[in-house]
């Protein structure tokens, strides 16, 4: 373990690791999910719509920056097909296939960038 000089004392970032590390050496993925659950339980009694309505739009953003415009044309297109692949009957009830939902979500994607 590297020490910095603080008098032979270990720095915050490397007590935070080895904690880190121990604790990922003594619980399970069942702990994680856990405790992640908790939070998100948390959050959500803290926060109101507009919390996750920004942070979706930040995730979508940052989406799109690393991955283009055409990552999203790519997945509107296949999901639409695979849902259309167990969905193929028209229900007669005035809504949108769901093929054609991701197809048209797709182009109104590229249209606006």
């Amino acid at each position: 373990m590297a020490q910095n000089d603080n008098n032979g004392k270990m720095s915050r970032e490397e007590a935070g690791r080895m904690g880190g590390e121990a604790t990922a050496n003594n619980h399970d993925r069942e702990f994680y999910q856990e405790i992640g659950s908790q939070g998100g339980e948390a959050t959500k009694n803290s926060q109101d719509s507009d919390f996750y309505q920004e942070i979706g739009q930040k995730g979508g953003q940052a989406t799109l920056d690393s991955h283009g415009k055409e990552f999203y044309q790519e997945i509107g297109s296949e999901s639409g097909q695979a849902r259309g692949s167990s969905d193929d009957s028209d229900s007669g009830d005035g809504k949108m296939s769901r093929e054609e939902a991701g197809r048209k979500g797709g182009q109104a994607r590229s249209k606006s960038d």
